[in-house]
């Protein structure tokens, strides 16, 4: 059982007179004793995100669930001075506030067996622990230090680091710094490392990981460092080979030095995410691994690193002032990532991505109705909610849905382009240098807490920084794509004036439906005519849908002239497809994307076909297949198959243009002549000229064929014939692809292109024509599926005796049987899949298996399987399924809001409240998973399958009697005010009543806040004689702070010396003037209520609460001061009372 213990020690400036409590963030850590400057210091631990809503309450709709769940992280969020632990500092050391002496504040802890925070993977093997490859790692979304040592775990409170590790002998600690000494224990069973960080950093940005990892030094940079699991250092060095040059690429275009004086890849198994990235370390997951062999993995882990590599600068070295201002360093890691994509893989790789990334961001606005990079709160009440369309607050990291946080980043990117288009890319990289050059200047300072406040970015200070380095103003910009949300969208058509010789254009917005807005300002369309490529800058006005744009040649088609393009090109043309009345070719809006939009643009399908074939731009190869899906001609199919054939055409428009040549075909069916698409073009480059079925054998040697080759295949599959079934010759001919499959002289590994096949096989299944009352068997298979299932079957258990790279054909193969059984051809039973999705399997497989699972969930409606994945959710070792399940079964939901079904039942509902509530509460991520799930199921209300609220029972304390509560109203469709009453009743184990004398409104949100506030002034200071009680927070400056931990098991031991840390003064929001810490919860053996509380609004009767508390400690009821009411959850039996 994995038990870590450790002590941190933190030095801290106070910045006011007689600083009195210190709040710091801790989770599931157990706390023995607090000291400050050697005196033992009274604390309480509670955290209320462990359970969000009461046990006893018997609400179940999500509005109610989200506001609670913001209170609760609010009320410990630390960016606002709030934390989990809230430390007393002992009267003695009150006086010497006024000489602003430092405080040192010791913390001995200890974790059990932790949830969150600390990943360990022991592999169920013979051995000992580093023979098996033991290893652990930290972990988190955004900041979530806290849940393994306590910090004050917010990305603007920097410190200096002394950080020591004791591990077991065999083991190595890898963590943030420089390792200055390595230093043996008397017995030589352990060793302690000692890091040391000197440049101060945020307690979000510190990780370890622990593990008996092989180690490699760079060779081209001897201060980078790569740790591996045993036996994969071949695999490291091949895949690492490349690093120095992505560091050469960023010091290059930011003129600036690395700003860490090293750097350490770690890359771990069963990992959160495939890159996690701290200060001079990043944890990877060891899948990104790969031998040179592979081609397909090569790009994707290449990219990895370069993603890494940019956070370190923009992320870990500079840090945020506020969650607010988060979009500027995804924006700038995210941009700069983006120039060395352009640099390494060229300028069509990067405008796909481009193209790409807008159209997912695009989608996902217009379905989700709009993400906003830069949130403001407080102002009225709409500012309180700025994304009233979302079912989940914006206003802390954790409370995002994990797609919007992932959009929220491509989003961030995109608008950094665009600021680059506005202010040109010198003038960008001059801004980020600028930014760079002012931290590093700030990091080497002695501890000054104004001057490390440089090293921390704002919305602010980088817009500042834009306008004095360029001048330009982008105010309107910013305004349009930061602080508000929503996307445009355009529809375009036109006509041609031949008497004027003018192009009529039309350009109109929808901006009433959901996540759209309203775009006035520039347009660039460019028109492509006889003469050239020209580019026109439209105004959009208010209300101005036409624009007439002057043509600058007469239609001459007879005369035979080269036709130039854009980029300065001169081609022969073949004119006889155009209209003879107008000199057009082809037109396009907004064609450098510089617009967060989406256009839908009409133009005749030879224009398409123009722009397919002499535009050289892939976005426009791109949309111009897209279009001509619509247009099933001998045209369009001589246009693709040309384009097919085109060497110099970037390979990811040829493989576009596979899949539309099979839509035209079939869309043609009737009317087509020669052999089936592709096959014969297939058979040209990739056949014996002898021989045309058996396929030359496999040299990759060019990876542009070889993507079309591995893609060809898989969109011939998608023909079908007048009776709709994959035609014989082509379902024959992927089989003898399969069966001649050669690789022996391939330097290359060939499985993702045998996986590809295997795709190819499940493409062309149709569905079973079903006989009446016939049993299905695999004897009475129709001899073509039968074909498809052997070769399936075969390659499954070939895999057994010799897996191929990531077990791509398992995956492929699991998704045909699938197939197989979707489409009627063997009987539909998840037990195979059950099998595959059991942990010890590869990631991938698991996750192919766990999809099937959820798809047969939702088709044959199987409450058994749901709550087989429901279970794994809660008890699978690896986060990363847990998270892919709850997502997937969000993405291919086993019923819907809308729809009745036989699964929706008030125990389900209960099961997902009680995840949702308080079985996810080590990880952020899978609570924000599990709340997506319960929206995309019941919606924001209450669930329609559960019955009518009961009458609650209300005491009055007064009388001594209990009353039925009058006030509950029935549902009235969407506006439920559920339990309107506060129907807590009596509940037994703990001594706590509630008297409600007024309605309680328990859903809007800011009730909860203020419940929370105003019920939890458990440390109200008590007042100097003749002074008011302090208004303001505490400020509190940490100086450096040493952290150490020992872990039993996997034995280590560190100390963290975390230092100097500065909390900015935050003036506390009007509603409260005590000061507030966060509500009770119940841990341990205490439970406590939730009250929900009205702000004392004018015409509002203040609400009376009695609240008392059995504490299974000795201590009898304490005097009537303030601590006597705090659940002192979690309280050791060793700390001091709270009452002085």
């Amino acid at each position: 059982i994995p038990v870590v213990s450790g002590f941190v020690e933190l030095t801290i400036f106070p910045t006011v007179v007689n600083l009195n409590r210190i709040k710091l963030n801790s989770k599931q850590c157990r706390i023995y004793r607090v000291r400050v400057n050697d005196l033992e210091a009274p604390f309480i631990y509670n955290d209320p995100t462990l359970e969000v809503c009461h046990h006893e309450s018997k609400q179940r709709n999500l509005n109610y669930f989200s506001s609670a769940y913001t209170a609760a992280v609010s009320a410990v969020d630390p960016d606002a001075g709030h934390g989990e632990l809230v430390i007393k500092v002992p009267s003695e050391l009150w006086k010497q506030g006024d000489e602003m002496n430092v405080l040192k504040v010791y913390i001995e802890f200890s974790l059990d067996q932790p949830k969150g925070g600390l990943h360990f993977v022991v592999p169920d093997v013979e051995g000992s622990m580093a023979e098996r490859g033991a290893h652990v790692f930290s972990f988190g979304y955004q900041n979530s230090t806290r849940f393994w040592f306590p910090c004050v775990d917010s990305y603007s409170e920097l410190c200096t680091w002394k950080l020591e590790f004791t591990v077991d002998a065999s083991m190595v600690a890898v963590s943030c710094g420089d390792l200055v000494e390595t230093v043996y224990t008397h017995d030589m069973r352990k060793k302690t490392f000692h890091y040391v960080l000197p440049i101060p950093t945020a307690a979000s940005n510190i990780s370890l990981s622990v593990g008996p990892f092989e180690i490699l030094v760079d060779p081209y940079m001897h201060e980078v460092t790569h740790f591996c699991l045993p036996q994969l250092l071949p695999l490291l060095k091949h895949s690492m080979s490349y690093l120095h040059e992505i560091f050469e690429f960023y010091e290059e275009i930011l003129t600036c030095r690395y700003p860490y004086s090293c750097f350490k890849t770690v890359f771990v198994d069963e990992a959160y995410v495939q890159v996690s990235s701290y200060a001079s370390m990043s944890i990877f997951s060891t899948n990104l691994l790969h031998s040179a062999m592979i081609i397909d993995q090569t790009p994707l882990t290449r990219q990895c690193l370069a993603q890494a590599l940019a956070q370190q600068f923009f992320g870990c070295f500079i840090s945020r002032m506020s969650w607010a201002d988060e979009w500027v360093l995804k924006g700038i890691s995210g941009y700069i990532y983006g120039l060395y994509l352009k640099k390494t893989f060229g300028v069509n790789q990067y405008r796909h991505w481009i193209k790409e990334e807008l159209d997912k961001m695009v989608e996902y606005e217009l379905k989700m109705g709009g993400v906003l990079l830069h949130p403001t709160f407080g102002g009225g009440k709409d500012k309180d909610n700025p994304t009233p369309h979302l079912h989940f607050s914006i206003k802390h990291p954790h409370t995002l849905s994990w797609k919007y946080y992932k959009m929220f980043q491509c989003k961030a990117h995109l608008v950094m382009r665009l600021i680059e288009n506005r202010i040109s890319m010198e003038f960008m990289l001059q801004v980020f240098n600028k930014l760079l050059s002012l931290a590093s200047t700030a990091s080497s300072q002695k501890y000054q807490s104004h001057m490390w406040s440089q090293m921390l970015v704002s919305t602010h200070s980088f817009l500042k920084s834009i306008s004095n380095v360029s001048g330009k103003d982008i105010g309107p910009l910013i305004k349009q794509w930061v602080d508000q949300s929503a996307v445009v969208k355009f529809f375009g058509s036109f006509a041609f004036n031949r008497k004027r010789n003018v192009l009529e254009l039309e350009i109109r917005q929808d901006y009433t439906s959901s996540g759209t807005q309203k775009y006035v300002g520039p347009i660039k369309v460019t028109v492509q005519e006889l003469d050239g490529s020209f580019n026109h800058t439209l105004q959009i006005e208010e209300n101005s849908l036409k624009h007439d744009i002057p043509c600058h040649s007469k239609s001459r088609r007879n005369k035979k002239k080269k036709i130039p393009l854009m980029n300065g090109e001169e081609v022969d043309m073949d004119l006889s497809a155009m209209d003879a009345d107008s000199p057009l070719l082809w037109i396009r809006i907004d064609p450098d994307m510089s617009i967060l939009r989406k256009v839908e643009f009409e133009q005749a399908d030879f224009m398409w076909q123009y722009q397919l074939r002499y535009e050289r731009d892939v976005v426009a190869q791109e949309e111009s297949i897209l279009a001509l899906e619509k247009f099933p001609t001998p045209a369009s199919r001589l246009a693709l198959t040309d384009i097919l054939e085109q060497d110099q055409c970037f390979y990811k428009v040829r493989q576009g243009a596979c899949f539309c040549l099979a839509k035209i075909a079939n869309s043609m069916m009737s009317t087509w002549t020669g052999p089936p698409a592709m096959k014969s073009l297939f058979t040209r480059m990739f056949c014996c000229k002898s021989c045309p079925n058996i396929v030359k054998t496999n040299t990759f040697i060019s990876f542009q064929s070889y993507f079309l080759q591995k893609t060809m295949p898989v969109a011939m599959a998608q023909l079908r014939d007048i009776q709709n079934l994959c035609p014989k010759d082509v379902l024959n001919f992927i089989l003898d692809l399969i069966k001649y499959n050669d690789n022996r002289k391939n330097k290359f590994s060939d499985n993702y292109y045998r996986a590809e096949l295997i795709d190819a096989l499940t493409n062309s299944l149709t569905p079973a024509i079903s006989i009446s009352n016939e049993v299905r068997t695999v004897d009475n298979l129709n001899g073509d599926v039968r074909l498809i299932l052997e070769e399936i079957t075969r390659s499954l258990n070939m895999e057994k005796l010799l897996p191929s790279y990531r077990n791509t054909i398992t995956v492929s193969c699991l998704r045909a049987i699938r197939m197989l059984q979707k489409n009627g051809h063997i009987p539909s039973d998840p037990s195979l899949f059950k099998s595959y999705a059991e942990y010890g399997h590869f990631v991938d497989v698991r996750v192919a298996a766990l999809e099937a699972v959820v798809d047969y969930t939702r088709v044959d409606r199987s409450s058994v399987e749901l709550q087989w994945l429901l279970n794994m959710v809660q008890n699978d070792p690896a986060h990363y399924i847990r998270h892919k399940i709850l997502s997937m079964l969000g993405k291919n939901p086993p019923f819907t809001k809308a729809a009745e079904s036989p699964l929706c039942n008030e125990a389900l509902v209960d099961q997902l409240w009680k995840l949702m509530n308080s079985g996810t509460s080590h990880d952020w991520r899978l609570r924000c998973d599990a709340v997506n799930l319960y929206y995309t199921l019941f919606g924001l209300t209450r669930p329609s399958c559960l019955p009518l609220p009961e009458l609650g029972l209300v005491l009055n304390l007064k009388e001594k009697k209990a009353v039925l509560n009058p006030t509950i109203k029935p549902e009235q469709g969407l506006d439920t005010t559920e339990m309107t009453g506060n129907t807590m009743g009596v509940h037994i184990p703990v001594m706590g009543f509630t008297s409600s004398e007024d309605e309680i409104d328990m859903e809007s949100p800011h009730d909860s806040q203020a419940f929370i506030h105003h019920h939890l002034n458990i440390l109200e200071r008590p007042s100097t004689p003749g002074q008011h009680p302090v208004k303001h927070p505490a400020r509190i400056i940490l100086l450096s702070d040493n952290l150490v931990l020992f872990f039993s098991r996997t034995r280590c031991t560190s100390t963290v010396d975390q230092a100097v840390l500065s909390l900015p003064v935050t003036p506390l929001p009007s509603s409260f003037g005590k000061e507030s810490t966060s509500s009770s919860k119940h841990s341990g053996d205490h439970h406590h209520h939730h009250h929900h509380h009205e702000h004392k609004k004018k015409k509002k009767k203040k609400h009376k609460h009695k609240h008392k508390h059995k504490h299974e400690s000795k201590d009898k009821e304490r005097d009537s001061h303030a601590f006597s009411n705090s659940p002192a959850s979690g309280r050791s039996v060793r700390s001091p009372s709270m009452s002085d």
